[in-house]
């Protein structure tokens, strides 16, 4: 052959693959490589330059280069196709630049084909390519990508069996662990998958020892998480932790649901203790960017959206921390980035929530709905609750809120946050203020160190004229808590009573302790007027909402 084919496999072996996609060049206008004498050579030369454009992340000329492949490959005679078999089995690998066989296979140039799709978002094309694997012929890698695909396009049931011939074939396939208990598998379930047939020693590969219990834990900790038990999950990942110091994989999963469950100082420290032993991770790193403008941290998350643009700026966790920087400066542009984000992977729930928060605050609340019912389906965590529900209020749609609430606190029934949810809907009209008032206690009982229900109930109290007890509710937190929204509820309270000095020692301790806070500011601002004599103009009320509410009280009752 003019043009030898071993070393086009050679230079892809090597990672030279614009040098492999020249030579590749060369080989497939061969003469000797003629399609109607020698369609095998063909074949062959076809799928190494599909590999090198694969490599070189030229998607759509590997897809049509495969293809054409494919073509040739059918016109092979039979009887070579089938004495090229033998030697293909015993060498089969899904890599991409694998086929150094006689004769090509024709499933994995399918799943390579389908990989193409996948990294170009086209997850039907993906799929047609997928399903035309026969599934004996479906190797771990075919598998997983298969179960991703079924679940991106919502066919659960297949999914769930494709992720479950995967943990039977390797049960360290942590992915698929995760996926599972996602979609409603227990984690008694999961764990009955490991295989349990003797290996040529004489020992189970997976023999529910002390060695192997770990992962057992670690089922558990998903499926804890995937039911929205973040205390048991959290526990979980906190006593795997102590086996696995230092694991960066560990340490992300709880700083993210600590971040969810409102845990923000924990969260932060995790994410940081991550990052100082990989600066270079991006995986969940968009979730750290918004707990740093909870923090009003701006310098921090300037530093931190710089470094990941230079890790990879095509990853959609990059595009939401973008987001997350530019919504106080320009919000059309960062919900640009927000929706970047999703185009880049249509399951990034950070996407989606930061898309809804921006929506809402820019008075479009029946799109900010969309946004977080997107993010509910792809998983129903406490957030996109929160935006569901502070949304329907923000459009008047006070049984759409009370109905979501409730959806919440069913899903979530040991959760103070989901149980201020419903409370919040209540406070939003007078009749339902001491409704409002029992959910909002309920919450405390049951997490005593939220702030977020004593600042709720606080404002109850002041709106119904009990300022003594608001002021001792929000003292008995600022012994525990360096808040910054504690100080300005403190402070507008003391302003309410006309205790101008306290309310104003107040703003400022809110302000040093973050100097961003526009709460703080404004109410400054309005304080100095008062304290000057100048009667400032009153804030408006927002009209009371009445609701009809009588059907769902029972179960609330129960609930509660």
């Amino acid at each position: 052959m003019e043009v030898p084919k071993d070393q086009i496999a050679i230079l892809l072996e090597h990672g030279l693959y614009n040098s492999a996609q020249m030579l590749g060049c060369f080989l497939v206008s061969s003469p000797a490589t003629n399609a109607e004498s020698l369609p095998h050579l063909k074949t062959e030369s076809l799928v190494l330059l599909g590999d090198s454009f694969f490599r070189e992340r030229e998607y759509r000329r590997a897809i049509h280069t495969y293809k054409q492949a494919l073509q040739y490959y059918k016109m092979i005679p039979k009887q070579n196709l089938t004495s090229s078999r033998s030697s293909l089995s015993s060498n089969r690998s899904s890599s991409p630049n694998s086929c150094n066989g006689l004769v090509i296979n024709e499933n994995e140039v399918k799943f390579k084909i389908a990989s193409c799709h996948c990294f170009l978002n086209e997850n039907k094309a993906a799929l047609v390519e997928m399903e035309g694997i026969p599934s004996k012929a479906r190797n771990l890698p075919m598998n997983l990508l298969l179960g991703k695909l079924y679940r991106i396009s919502r066919h659960s049931r297949a999914a769930v069996a494709i992720y479950k011939e995967c943990l039977r074939h390797c049960p360290y396939v942590l992915e698929a662990i995760t996926a599972l208990a996602e979609l409603g598998s227990t984690a008694k379930d999961i764990i009955s998958l490991f295989p349990q047939t003797l290996n040529r020693s004489g020992r189970a590969p997976f023999d529910h020892t002390d060695s192997s219990r770990w992962l057992q834990r670690y089922v558990e900790a998903q499926c804890c998480m995937a039911s929205n038990d973040y205390k048991g999950g959290l526990e979980l990942f906190a006593d795997l932790l102590q086996r696995f110091p230092n694991n960066i994989h560990l340490l992300l999963e709880m700083a993210k649901v600590e971040a969810i469950i409102g845990k923000n100082e924990e969260a932060i420290m995790n994410f940081e203790k991550a990052r100082s032993i990989d600066p270079y991770i991006i995986t969940y790193m968009d979730e750290y960017a918004m707990l740093l403008k909870l923090q009003s941290d701006y310098p921090k998350l300037n530093k931190l959206v710089h470094d990941l643009l230079n890790i990879d700026p095509a990853r959609p966790e990059v595009f939401v921390a973008l987001s997350v920087l530019w919504e106080r400066k320009d919000e059309k542009k960062a919900l640009q980035y927000a929706e970047q984000s999703i185009r880049i992977d249509e399951r990034h729930i950070p996407g989606y929530i930061m898309k809804g928060h921006l929506l809402l605050a820019m008075k479009r609340a029946e799109a900010a709905v969309s946004a977080f019912r997107a993010a509910q389906e792809l998983r129903p965590d406490i957030r996109s609750y929160q935006g569901l529900v502070h949304t329907y209020l923000a459009l008047s749609k006070i049984k759409e809120a009370l109905y979501a609430s409730r959806e919440a606190m069913k899903a979530m029934p040991q959760s103070a946050k989901a149980l201020k949810l419903v409370g919040d809907v209540h406070a939003s009209n007078s009749g339902g203020r001491e409704k409002a008032k029992k959910f909002y206690e309920s919450a405390l009982r049951l997490e005593p160190g939220y702030l977020g229900a004593a600042l709720a109930l606080a404002e109850l109290h002041v709106i119904e004229g009990r300022n003594g007890d608001a002021v001792s509710l929000l003292e008995r937190y600022l012994k525990d808590w360096a808040d910054d929204s504690l100080h300005v509820k403190l402070a507008q309270v003391f302003a309410a009573t006309n205790m101008l000095q306290e309310a104003l020692s107040h703003y400022q301790a809110a302000l040093r302790l973050n100097p961003q806070n526009e709460a703080a500011k404004r109410g400054l601002e309005r304080l100095e007027k008062q304290m000057k004599g100048v009667d400032p103009d009153a804030p408006e009320e927002d009209e009371d909402n009445d609701v009809e509410d009588a059907d769902g009280d029972q179960d609330e009752t129960e609930l509660l």
